[in-house]
């Protein structure tokens, strides 16, 4: 499936009965795209406003030589068949798309300090198992931890997961399954360290239950959200990680189609600068948005699937940013970017049996740091379509800050990025002999590159606690202070990820339309 992308025409000032849109939604990641969706699904009039040639963002993919890339990672949640958390099945389901996906055996295989090797098999109980003959004396206190993370999870799966801002979806969501809901509150301002360490007192396992946060929210546990991963460490065993057919761009791809089915439309190149605001005081509300070539765009409402750092500040001035913005930034800090290496290879390179993802980490001190944790994907054992034959994708980033790499002259950033892909691949001979000899195609990326390409704040993977909260609880939804204007993506309820930006985008496309009444009575089966 290809995008086709608009090469000059305007983006459309009004819907097509020429009339405001009703929702100008801006960016088109995975957030965004579902909140747009949804809607267009509902009978809104949309427009999604995206600043580059494609969709999806760190959901992305991008071609080179006969390689499907990946932007972002390739280890992908919320595919599975049954329940309510399945949120990519149900986002497409819901305009007419589905997307072929091929299971992965195993979430991840860890190669961390001390030579502790794991692999997080996708039947629970063999997993269970594998962790417990690493760490028999604490058989009771595994089987306890991560069951603890399954009560969690069917609370979750329990219900559909739509807008906590809407007291009348509270209210019929707690008449359907209120011992889920009262789980849910239970769990709400409770992060994964406390429990880990209710049950579990061997150090090394405890590092090992910090790593098995940090893989995805890029924090240790104590500063990880329970209901986050009780979702996270059961549903790898209950939908499984499934990879799309074609590569993690065909998510965005099919939502566009989907967008479009329903009468939506998006358009590229569409760069906005700015959220149109009238009103004084209290009285502001947001009208529409500005795009880079002077053009305005009317709507009842406005949706920033950018950061919270690129939406007030940047689109919203600081003279119109509500405190509670400035009381969320002191709460939380923006994530450090990666640098990432795409990199074509030929098959020899990848040892037979190997898992699609890994992580390695040489040093437990080293988990924070600066290219630190290595992170590395190979999908084409799953989809070899994605490669020449004869080859494979490795996918492999690292966390980096921006800081290092701004200010460099053109010379000195092109070393700066030679010497730093050297370093992390002369890393992944570890796990992968022999890879450098194999390279075929490089592809570097640095902070830079991904808040160029992305527009994200600093390059940022997104938001994490700059101090320790509790849970999800300071987390904010989608509606902001300013009537009219939503947020929807990382920077929402419930945080990273593409099912958690998934359940951001229908909380969001709920809430408004409860807010123009466009909501059916009866919740989702």
């Amino acid at each position: 499936m290809t995008v086709t992308v608009p090469s000059s025409a305007a983006a459309p000032l009004t819907a097509a009965d020429g009339r405001p849109w009703d929702v100008v939604v801006i960016g088109s990641g995975i957030g965004g795209l579902v909140t747009a969706s949804q809607l267009a699904a509902k009978g809104a009039q949309v427009l999604v406003l995206e600043r580059y040639l494609i969709p999806g963002g760190s959901g992305g993919s991008f071609q080179r030589e006969g390689y499907t890339f990946d932007v972002g990672a390739s280890m992908i949640f919320g595919f599975g068949e049954k329940g309510h958390t399945n949120l990519l099945t149900r986002a497409l389901a819901d305009v007419g798309e589905h997307c072929e996906t091929i299971p992965d055996p195993a979430q991840l295989a860890y190669h961390l300090p001390g030579g502790l090797s794991v692999a997080v098999d996708r039947d629970y109980e063999r997993f269970i198992a594998d962790l417990t003959a690493l760490f028999p004396h604490e058989a009771k206190g595994i089987r306890a931890f991560y069951d603890t993370c399954w009560q969690v999870f069917r609370c979750l799966d329990a219900m559909p997961l739509l807008s906590l801002e809407d007291p009348a979806y509270l209210a019929k969501v707690f008449f359907r399954a209120p011992l889920a809901c009262l789980g849910l509150a239970r769990w709400l301002p409770v992060n994964v360290g406390a429990v880990a360490r209710a049950h579990i007192n061997d150090p090394a396992l405890l590092k090992f239950i910090d790593m098995e946060c940090f893989c995805w929210s890029v924090m240790p546990a104590d500063r990880t959200p329970m209901i986050n991963a009780g979702m996270v460490f059961s549903d790898r065993h209950a939908g499984g990680i499934n990879y799309p057919k074609g590569g993690v761009g065909v998510i965005a791809e099919k939502l566009v189609a989907g967008l479009r089915r329903h009468g939506g439309t998006i358009h590229y190149r569409s760069r906005v600068v700015k959220v149109l605001l009238e009103g004084e005081g209290p009285q502001t509300r947001a009208v529409g948005v500005k795009l880079a070539g002077g053009e305005e765009i009317r709507a009842r409402r406005v949706v920033s699937n950018a950061t919270r750092w690129d939406t007030f500040g940047s689109l919203v001035d600081e003279a119109h940013t509500p405190a509670a913005e400035q009381t969320w930034r002191r709460r939380y800090r923006p994530s450090s970017s990666f640098l990432s290496l795409h990199l074509g290879v030929r098959a020899e390179a990848i040892p037979p049996g190997s898992h699609v993802h890994h992580l390695l980490l040489e040093r437990w001190e080293d988990m924070e740091a600066e290219q630190g944790v290595i992170f590395v994907s190979i999908p084409t054992l799953l989809d070899p379509s994605l490669a020449p034959a004869g080859h494979h994708i490795v996918h492999t980033f690292t966390p980096s800050e921006m800081a290092p790499w701004q200010g460099l002259a053109p010379g000195a950033y092109r070393a700066a990025k030679e010497a730093a892909a050297s370093r992390l691949i002369r890393r992944l001979e570890a796990i992968l002999p022999g890879l450098e000899g194999a390279i075929t195609h490089r592809e570097i990326g640095t902070p830079r590159s991904h808040r160029r390409f992305l527009g994200r704040h600093g390059g940022s993977y997104g938001p994490v606690p700059a101090l320790r909260l509790p849970g999800l609880l300071p987390m904010p939804f989608n509606r902001t202070a300013i009537p009219d204007l939503y947020c929807v993506g990382d920077s929402c309820f419930p945080g990273q990820g593409l099912n958690a930006v998934a359940f951001s985008g229908f909380a969001c496309a709920h809430r408004i339309g409860a807010d123009l009444g466009l909501n059916p009575w009866n919740l989702p089966a």
